[in-house]
């Protein structure tokens, strides 16, 4: 045990994980986090919280994480690159750490121009790799990024990475996965997953590879509210891939169905990727849609979830 938290009891015990996300408001209103908050309480085993998510200023994510805490749930903070240099990001380390916090999730970030600053700075003083390495050298040879030791108490985190399986070039996913995770990952979040056989591809790679026993992989899901929503996924999100199949079986239901459809669809999708070699868990990103968490996690016969 790295940490103890909660999420990696779960992944250590060979028990199916299930986390969810949560994206703080454009604003300081704490009601809109209780609110989401309760939705997801009891139903997975740890809840992300966004950093500045599509490059849109949010509440803090440590902010929210800490707010959490204090209501029972554990959190995991996303951390980018593209808005701090090293020496923020490690004071923002120490902080976290010392206020409870046990889950990272380590980012490069979406570029600011897409952002609602597009003229904002951005900073990259270090990739999403470079990242991870620097938090192991912290939690694990008690060092900061200049080599200089750690006297005293030493930022602890289980550490997670992000990767995409379908962006291009394909052939390579795989091998980056493999340098997060030799960079010190100690488990990974996957892009949204809708095209199911070309997962299993990339899945078979990375056994192949032997990079499914060094760490924790969950695939990331979700449920489509309309098809407006999947068609926009298909067609403007870099690095997605919603293939025709997806969209024809929600329009073989009534428009009035579609939500109800797209929950079924994502519990679907769940179940096979617990048959699914190398699939540790899953990560429900049910963007605004917190509401619809229980149940898919209930029709795809994840719960109650287990105690460790």
């Amino acid at each position: 045990m790295k940490v103890s938290s909660n999420l990696e009891r779960i992944l250590t015990s060979g028990q199916f994980a299930a986390t969810g996300e949560l994206g703080p408001p454009k604003s300081a209103e704490a009601e809109v986090i209780h609110r989401k908050a309760a939705l997801l309480k009891g139903y997975v085993d740890a809840v992300n919280i966004t950093d500045n998510q599509t490059a849109i200023v949010r509440m803090s994510s440590i902010s929210v994480a800490t707010m959490l805490l204090g209501i029972g749930i554990e959190p995991t903070i996303q951390m980018t690159c593209r808005d701090r240099n090293r020496l923020a990001i490690q004071a923002d380390l120490l902080g976290a750490s010392a206020l409870g916090i046990k889950n990272l999730l380590c980012l490069t970030g979406d570029h600011q121009k897409f952002g609602n600053h597009p003229t904002a700075r951005g900073v990259y003083d270090l990739d999403s790799i470079q990242l991870v390495a620097m938090v192991k050298a912290l939690r694990d040879e008690k060092k900061f990024a200049n080599g200089e030791a750690i006297d005293t108490v030493e930022p602890r985190f289980f550490i997670g990475a992000a990767e995409n399986p379908f962006a291009d070039p394909f052939d390579y996913r795989p091998y980056r996965l493999a340098k997060k995770v030799a960079a010190g990952a100690d488990f990974v979040q996957t892009q949204l997953i809708y095209n199911v056989p070309k997962f299993k591809e990339f899945m078979k790679r990375v056994v192949d590879l032997g990079v499914h026993e060094k760490c924790s992989i969950l695939a990331g899901v979700g449920p489509i509210k309309s098809i407006g929503m999947a068609r926009y996924m298909q067609n403007s999100v870099p690095g997605m891939d919603v293939p025709e199949d997806i969209i024809a079986r929600l329009k073989g239901v009534p428009k009035e169905q579609v939500r109800k459809e797209g929950i079924k669809q994502c519990a679907d999708i769940i179940r096979e990727m617990r048959e699914i070699p190398g699939v540790h868990g899953v990560h429900v990103m049910a963007i605004e849609w917190e509401e619809a968490v229980a149940e898919i996690l209930e029709l795809s016969g994840l719960l109650p979830r287990p105690r460790v």
